[in-house]
């Protein structure tokens, strides 16, 4: 009964007080950012006496958009920073995903204040688009540098999108993204330079360059200097590259003060194994197993060019891990009952959660062949020695294949909806996991999702 769906050998349950907690720092975050937004209505409120005609409503609006532009930069960096108390309350996913609405949003009052700008300046100086676009361009300080900054911004949110990305390997389309950081610093100039709030105006310059150079700080020590300090403290290396299943392999890890690294189930860290190739690319993988003061360890799959190198890697290759990330972890639990549940090489934190979680488990195990289930004996050596239950869903043969539904989801947990759900996977299974519970009136405060989207 290999390919067949099946409850492991039960043992005894492991008794659970189930923590509380509440998502004060998310709703902290936005309302801070709301409120620095307001604060920056505000200076154009009070350097702006009165708006007078068709011209003055657009340079206005241009002002404003403006403003609102150049402060959502310095935010966007900031949620990219890395910053270990939002990165463990807020999540990374979450962050990834007002990083990516923000981006949006931030390159539409771009556009529109530099079509604001042109078409307002354009009406007072009584000449065509063009002509005003070319005086701008070539003789306002620092608009040239500005005009670069603005097309490469235009450019990243380009291969940002849904479509572009696809088609993009995660490290090229990881590094396009450093070009951020020249277009934000070639539009900075531009704002102080020829912004109307800011020309004379000492106390908001101070506040804006306090506000990027904080944002610059964090950037600097949390992307940079911190990798780099725990690179030379840990000296992480591989122990050990053990074959999994077809195309699934696990890393074996040592070093130095591996404790220090406070590491939880559920967490992964980014990778970057110091060999030709692979020394330029920093991958998140989570780990497969919990961290131990020894050694770590990783389950990959091989999906990508980086990830297929992996299982070539000699004993001894030196590694950097920047990490941990995320809060795909126990301290999200609501309920003392929780469903685990994974497709692919998704088993991977929750085999984790699967060794430590107290209380009542359930875990579903989806690929697309048996032989694709990776870890499976250890989930089931876990499973029969804490009392959980294991299911395995295989798309062939489709006589096993449990079909992600809600009708399917409560026929094999009937409770499902006193349940935590940790969900982890590819975007498509993931994507049909979400409907499903949802449909199946899982909360969605209960629903905790880790994606493997870039």
């Amino acid at each position: 009964m290999a390919a067949s769906m099946y409850d492991s050998r039960p043992a005894a349950r492991v008794p659970h007080a189930a923590p509380h907690g509440y998502a004060v720092i998310p709703i902290a975050v936005r309302v801070l950012v709301w409120a620095g937004a307001a604060g920056v209505l505000a200076v154009w409120w009070s350097d702006t006496t009165s708006v007078v005609g068709t011209a003055g409503w657009l340079t206005g609006g241009g002002r404003i958009t403006g403003l609102l532009a150049g402060y959502a930069c310095a935010v966007l960096l900031a949620l990219m920073a890395r910053i270990p108390a939002l990165d463990r309350h807020v999540g990374t996913d979450r962050l990834a995903r007002w990083h990516a609405m923000g981006g949006r949003y931030t390159l539409c009052l771009a556009l529109t204040h530099t079509l604001l700008i042109i078409w307002g300046y354009a009406l007072t100086s009584h000449v065509n688009v063009v002509q005003q676009t070319t005086t701008l361009v070539l003789h306002y300080p620092d608009l040239l540098k500005g005009t670069a900054g603005f097309l490469l911004l235009v450019a990243t949110g380009i291969v940002s999108a849904r479509a572009a990305r696809r088609r993009l390997r995660y490290e090229t389309w990881h590094y396009l993204h450093f070009v951020t950081y020249l277009a934000v610093f070639l539009v900075f100039g531009h704002q102080l330079s020829n912004g109307a709030d800011f020309v004379g105006n000492r106390p908001v310059q101070l506040a804006w360059y306090t506000m990027y150079l904080g944002v610059a700080a964090l950037l600097l020590w949390y992307r940079f200097i911190v990798p780099v300090r725990r690179g030379l403290r840990h000296r992480l290396r591989v122990a050990e590259v053990r074959t999994e299943a077809p195309g699934v392999v696990s890393l074996y890890l040592t070093g130095d003060h591996l404790d220090e690294l406070g590491a939880q189930p559920g967490q992964f860290l980014r990778w970057r194994f110091l060999t030709p190739g692979l020394w330029w690319a920093a991958n998140p993988y989570s780990l497969s197993a919990p961290a131990h003061h020894r050694f770590l360890r990783i389950t990959v799959k091989a999906v990508g060019a980086h990830s297929a190198a992996l299982a070539g890697l000699a004993p001894g290759t030196r590694v950097w891990a920047e990490g941990p990330y995320g809060n795909f972890t126990a301290a999200r639990r609501t309920t003392t009952k929780t469903l685990l549940l994974g497709g692919g090489i998704g088993i991977t934190p929750l085999r984790t959660l699967l060794e430590t979680l107290p209380g009542d488990i359930v875990l579903i195990h989806r690929a697309r062949r048996p032989e694709d289930l990776a870890l499976r004996a250890e989930l089931d050596a876990l499973a029969a020695a804490r009392g959980a239950q294991v299911l395995y869903s295989v798309d062939e043969p489709a006589a096993h294949r449990m079909p992600l539904t809600s009708a399917a989801l409560l026929q094999y947990v009937p409770d499902l909806r006193e349940r935590d759900v940790y969900l982890c996977g590819p975007p498509g299974m993931t994507d049909a996991a979400l409907r499903a519970l949802r449909d199946a009136g899982v909360r969605r405060a209960r629903i905790h999702h880790e994606s493997f989207a870039f």
